[in-house]
């Protein structure tokens, strides 16, 4: 009889066949929940798992059930006062309004909504699904981690470069000392007993012959043993460990006022995460710093920077100052890496505009690894966008683009933070 042994790797997860098929046929409502998951989450938390909900109507399978056809006669047991074409008289006291004796169940068997909970690699493969990206860079930005190699004891085997010395000698007298020991023992036997019999003055010299014969057998027992052995060698065992280069703050500022909808701030949010997960991948302690900014700035709060609502116009050098003093006092050092990310739709006052090219150029750019900006909007640029043009061309490390829709970010994105000669990131 043939035995079938399933021996696929699906790890402790038996059904991901059935799991891989599920988030298939419920993409839609997935995607909802993800981005619903999005808006509420911390830009630090974005890399967790997360429990969704799908209404059960979305979820619900068909089935083969008996029609309403024919000619139907139901009867219903217990009848003894009624007849067919009788009319049943209203119930005394209301009926229907919430007034009956009977008690709720504890564990009802309603149900309005499907739990379902989605692993880390699972969010954030549908959070990057909707910023169309290529599988390639989905991996990249979820897995890869600098790494330096670290001493980790020792191993029994290796190149000889790594022969620890010490290790391998100390090795070998133990292993010298617990194979000679019973030999050993028995030889000092054997001596004891021919230093009786020669002080015992018997003729046995059958008895001497056979003890010298012995002792002379250990002896060379005793010498046969190597002094080193390949078994003894020990090597230096080293293992890499995720490290990081150094440390980084993120500047995020965003325009907050009434022409930033709603749509657009989560269009940023999007940028702003997909920076973070890319400077993870160089640095372990990354600082967060938020500047909203509308006629004046502020630094807040994530939840505040996202979710306040303002209105009026426009001053985007108010942002730039207020970075500007940040950096002054909380990281004016060299051991800091320095990265803006700046989202807005483009309006400002007319007269600010050069001003904010100026800030950037004599404030700014000297200090920052890399200034990233993104202008949401789909109509014209505005005097803002040629404002910045000109330090484009003039800073290698000042990157910007314009964005219109969400499948827009992710190569919005890879222009802006591709690799450039002569610039170290």
């Amino acid at each position: 009889m043939a035995n079938i042994i399933d021996r696929r790797l699906n790890g402790k997860n038996k059904s991901a066949v059935n799991r891989e098929r599920f988030l298939r046929r419920f993409k839609g409502q997935i995607k909802d929940a993800v981005a619903k998951a999005i808006k509420g989450r911390s830009i630090t938390d974005i890399e967790s798992g997360e429990t969704i909900s799908i209404p059960v109507k979305d979820i619900s399978e068909p089935a083969f059930r008996h029609g309403k056809g024919g000619v139907w006669e139901p009867v219903h047991p217990g009848n003894q006062e009624f007849v067919k074409g009788d009319r049943l008289p209203r119930p005394q006291g209301g009926g229907g309004g919430g007034s009956g004796s009977g008690k709720a169940s504890q564990d009802g068997e309603g149900e309005d909504a499907f739990a379902f909970e989605l692993s880390r690699e699972e969010f954030m493969n549908v959070f990057f699904d909707d910023l169309a990206l290529p599988n390639l860079v989905k991996t990249q930005l979820t897995g890869i981690t600098e790494m330096k190699t670290v001493r980790a004891g020792f191993t029994n085997d290796g190149t000889p470069a790594n022969i620890n010395i010490v290790r391998s000698l100390r090795g070998a007298l133990s292993r010298r000392i617990a194979m000679a020991a019973p030999t050993l023992t028995e030889l000092d036997e054997s001596e004891e007993e021919l230093d009786e019999l020669m002080e015992s003055g018997m003729e046995a010299d059958l008895d001497m012959r056979e003890r010298r014969r012995r002792i002379h057998m250990l002896r060379e027992k005793l010498a046969a043993i190597p002094f080193i052995d390949p078994f003894d060698l020990r090597y230096n065992n080293r293992v890499k460990q995720p490290t990081p280069s150094s440390q980084a703050v993120m500047f995020c500022l965003m325009d907050v006022s009434g022409s930033m909808d709603e749509q657009k701030k989560d269009m940023a949010k999007r940028f702003f995460i997909l920076l973070y997960l890319f400077l993870q991948r160089t640095y372990d302690k990354i600082e967060l710093v938020f500047i909203r900014h509308h006629t004046s700035a502020v630094e807040v709060n994530e939840h505040d920077f996202f979710h306040s609502r303002e209105s009026g116009g426009t001053v985007v050098s108010s942002a730039l100052n207020l970075m500007k003093e940040v950096v002054q006092k909380r990281y004016a050092g060299s051991e800091w890496n320095i990265y803006a990310a700046q989202a807005s739709d483009g309006d400002n006052w007319d007269s600010d505009s050069a001003n904010c090219a100026r800030i950037l150029e004599t404030a700014l750019i000297p200090v920052c690894q890399y200034y990233a900006y993104i202008e949401i909007t789909e109509g014209e640029p505005q005097n803002l966008w040629y404002e910045y043009l000109k330090v484009k061309d003039a800073h290698k490390h000042f990157a910007m683009q314009k964005i219109r829709s969400a499948a827009d970010i992710y190569p919005v994105f890879r222009e802006l933070f591709k690799k450039q000669q002569g610039v170290s990131k």
